[in-house]
């Protein structure tokens, strides 16, 4: 029997369980058909994850100083660095930011150091960025962090309402069980998003409300539900406080709706089994905390919680951003969903031991690395996070991230925007060689498992973390040997002293078979059915919250509102995303999403590059037209950074205001301007490895079969002499070209031992050139004339099917395959085209394109 190991995806919040499997060709990812969270459905990141298993880009050894060491002295430099900090200047000149990518072990020992034996509460994470806001909202209303419902209840309902949330890309493995649930059941779907995403593809109504509406919006139906007799009196009487003044702040203001708002009113009214999903459109914003509670007022007005099938649901973006909640790993919270009130400081600091303990809250993110510009923290240790492109304000971030004494990284790459500026860098366990606990959107915790021997010298996050303990003297607190005993500390913490006095008891955990844990939601599927909630006299709490504007608003020099977000088939900052192709095929590069109108009116032309101008920064991306994009606004991918393109850091652009209780920064909103870029060249270079084109004024970089695929543009026509000057020095002499200095084109091939190893064009406007056959060219004997020529060329000398962008990144399908099949074969419907090509018949996040193709051929049939 071939062996088998049952682990959970490393991607967003939804926490798919999978299975991986060696065979002869490598290793097999399938979706796990037993995991609660996916049932054996994988979207298309999780179905590539074999793909992203090489070590040509990891850090596999500790650097101190720019000189690789072993773990002893890393682990003993970085002891005394920290000690030295705090010794000078006191705990808090310490902190840690850490990361919804780290697993709960890695988390719970770098509080329990922080918080308990080093004094300090400067512990956050890249979690705040993320469901910071939902946090503060949930302990506002319900005296607890915690998540109520469950993704069952997306199938139970009967009105699902998408709040600033494009399930399709950011969770497609839910945007498939409620489209199931759709066709099945006739469940209904209201999208409240400013574009229209595919998302919109199952949405009986979309309400294109404008960034910032949220609050308005929701209060509104509050008073609706009022006027109409809608609520549960007897609910908000037996179970609730404040109701009165949420009434009235709703009724502040209250217009007539629009017609839209006015049907999706009457019919969430109308609808006892409702779900409100909500994420980063609700979180990422200067009032991000008064958005979630008006979500919250609603349902508790309706007494709409804890019951199967209705509730407001918040899906986070990692997969273990609800294991740093449960842990601690924010600054404003201490443990296990304990605040810093003096009675939990004292019952945290028993059962730890702990002999110098955090007594107030520390540095949220943003304001940590101000602190760090400031000086007033010496040492940060950053794990499994790259700040220096998500954080906002970003030049501001890698300015601090020069000027501090002490910069620790944990990472398991070997090159990040954030590690160009590390001291001493530490290698760590990626996927498949991590092995410990994560929970997902819907409380569900589950086993990560490892399958990989670890390369190298990396090692787990939760070691080096106990090993620096024991250097600074902490031994005894911090001597386990396995994932399995730092669990079961953290599950008893959970448990200590509780008796249901807290919503986080993983009591059934302690003493549990930690290599045979099933997953399961600690709490159960649900919480509040009894209306009990978690402040101290058991009630919930109504929050009165009134509209208020972005911190920043449009004006006649920056007229447009960005919004930013994810791409469908990418993470994060691309470190493991970035290793496919086919995940590069979707997106290969930033674009800029713009309305057609606007377009015209600024003299943009759809392919053209264009420049985004804000107050704080610019950004370089390919203009995007699009009748889905509002006007007045834009749309930019945060996933691009300086390792994978130049002048594409979405968080140069972002100044940093944050919602005043929960610290999450306004990532949403910023006024631009955006401008056409018209650079004097243009340039395409396809080569074996990794590099960046630092002589061109403008580089995208992707993966593309065995080669990497660098699209580029430059201001000054000598920076392509620099460029193939270096070229030549990398590759040799052997050197084939075409040059045409009337067009002034030049096309290059440069060949090692016969085999071609790079190919460069260069233009005035963007080359043409066939670039996935280029790519599987890379490598390979390039011997006869014939060969030669075509590449030159750029294109086969006799037709090859060209696949184009991929639509279809679970079966690679390209745009142009697509055209041309539909056309051919006369396909009217989603289901022949999986019928033909597979495509759409995979993880489904594709069907709403394969959709927009079929009616962009209807349209140009009627048309002729």
């Amino acid at each position: 029997m071939v062996e088998e190991t049952r682990t959970t995806c490393p991607y967003c919040g939804v926490g798919c369980g999978v299975i991986v499997q060696a065979d002869d060709a490598g290793w097999r990812v399938r979706g796990d058909p037993d995991h609660p969270a996916n049932r054996g459905r994988l979207c298309s990141k999780g179905a590539a994850l074999a793909e992203t298993l090489g070590l040509d880009t990891r850090l596999l050894h500790p650097v101190v100083d720019g000189t690789q060491t072993g773990w002893e002295e890393a682990i003993a430099e970085t002891a005394r660095r920290i000690r030295s900090a705090i010794d000078q200047e006191g705990p808090d000149a310490f902190a840690f930011y850490l990361s919804g990518q780290l697993l709960t072990e890695d988390y719970y020992v770098a509080n329990k150091l922080a918080k308990g034996y080093l004094g300090t509460a400067n512990v956050d994470t890249n979690s705040r960025l993320c469901m910071a806001s939902t946090v503060a909202g949930h302990r506002r209303a319900f005296g607890s962090d915690t998540v109520p419902g469950c993704y069952e209840d997306l199938e139970l309902a009967d009105l699902v309402v998408l709040v600033g949330s494009n399930l399709a890309w950011c969770h497609p493995v839910l945007f498939q069980r409620l489209k199931r649930a759709r066709e099945e059941r006739g469940t209904r779907v209201v999208v409240i998003d400013p574009r229209r995403t595919d998302s919109c593809d199952i949405a009986d109504l979309h309400i294109p409300l404008p960034p910032g509406g949220d609050v308005a919006l929701f209060n509104g139906l509050l008073a609706h539900l009022e006027a109409e007799g809608r609520l549960d009196s007897a609910f908000i009487s037996a179970h609730t406080e404040g109701f009165a003044e949420a009434l009235a702040a709703a009724r502040t203001g209250t217009d007539r709706p629009a017609p839209d708002v006015e049907r999706f009113y009457r019919d969430f009214a109308a609808t006892e089994r409702t779900v409100t999903v909500f994420s980063q459109g609700v979180n990422q914003s200067s009032q991000g905390s008064d958005k979630v509670n008006a979500i919250l007022n609603v349902h508790l007005a309706t007494g709409r919680i804890g019951r199967p099938g209705m509730g407001p649901f918040s899906v986070t973006g990692q997969p273990n951003a609800m294991g740093g909640r449960e842990v601690g790993g924010l600054a404003n919270q201490l443990a296990a969903h304990m605040g810093f009130d003096d009675a939990s400081v004292d019952r945290v600091r028993r059962f730890w031991k702990a002999p110098r303990m955090a007594t107030r809250e520390g540095l949220k993110a943003v304001d940590l690395f101000r602190a760090v510009d400031e000086g007033r923290v010496k040492a940060l240790w950053i794990m499994a996070t790259n700040p220096a492109v998500s954080l906002p304000e970003a030049d501001l971030v890698r300015r601090a991230l020069d000027k501090c004494p002490v910069v620790i990284v944990s990472d398991c790459v070997a090159d990040t925007d954030t590690l160009r500026h590390a001291h001493i860098r530490l290698p760590a366990l990626a996927w498949g060689e991590k092995d410990g606990t994560v929970t997902n959107s819907d409380r569900t915790l589950s086993r990560q498992r490892a399958f990989l021997q670890p390369p190298g010298e990396a090692r787990a996050d939760w070691r080096a973390i106990a090993e620096v303990a024991r250097h600074l003297g902490h031994g005894a607190a911090f001597a386990w040997t396995s994932p399995a005993e730092v669990f079961d500390e953290y599950a008893r913490q959970t448990a200590f002293e509780n008796g249901g006095r807290r919503d986080l008891d993983l009591s059934a955990w302690v003493g549990a078979d930690y290599e045979t844990m099933r997953p399961a939601p600690w709490g159960g599927p649900r919480f509040f059915a009894s209306g009990r909630f978690h402040h101290p006299d058991g009630r919930a709490r109504f929050v009165a919250v009134r509209p208020m504007e972005p911190r920043e608003t449009t004006t006649p020099s920056l007229p447009l509102r960005p919004n930013t977000g994810r791409y469908r088939d990418q993470w994060h900052t691309m470190t493991r995303t970035g290793l496919s192709p086919r995940l590069s095929g979707h997106r290969p590069e930033p674009l800029l999403d713009i309305h057609p109108a606007d377009a015209a009116e600024l003299g943009l032309a759809d392919g053209q590059l264009a420049r985004v101008e804000s107050r704080c920064g610019d950004y370089l991306a390919r203009v995007r037209a699009t009748p889905d994009q509002g006007r007045g606004e834009v749309f930019l991918p945060l996933h691009w950074n300086d390792v994978h393109a130049a002048r594409s850091v979405i968080g140069r652009l972002v100044p940093a205001h944050v919602d005043p209780l929960s610290g999450q920064p306004e990532l949403k909103h910023v006024p631009v301007r955006v401008r056409p870029w018209n650079p004097s060249w243009h340039g395409l270079l396809v080569t074996a490895h990794p590099v960046e084109a630092r002589e061109a004024s403008w580089w995208v970089r992707h993966r593309a079969d065995k080669a990497q695929v660098l699209d580029m543009a430059g201001d000054d026509p000598r920076q392509q002499d620099s460029l193939i000057a270096r070229l030549d020095r990398e590759h040799g002499a052997e050197r084939i070209e075409v040059v045409d200095p009337v067009r002034r084109t030049a096309r290059y091939g440069w060949l090692v031992e016969g085999r071609l190893a790079a190919v460069l064009f260069l233009s005035p406007q963007r080359p043409d050139a066939a670039q996935g056959w280029l790519a599987k060219l890379v490598g390979e004997p390039l011997t006869d004339a014939s060969g030669r020529a075509a590449v030159l060329a750029g294109h086969p000398a006799s037709p090859v099917a060209d696949e184009g962008r991929l639509v279809c990144a679970c079966f690679s399908v390209g745009l142009r395959t697509l055209e041309r099949i539909i056309g051919e074969q006369r396909l009217a419907t989603v289901a022949e085209i999986g019928q033909h090509l597979k495509a759409g018949t995979g993880c489904g996040s594709c069907v709403a394109e394969l959709r927009s193709l079929l009616r962009a051929r209807d349209a140009v049939a009627q048309a002729s």
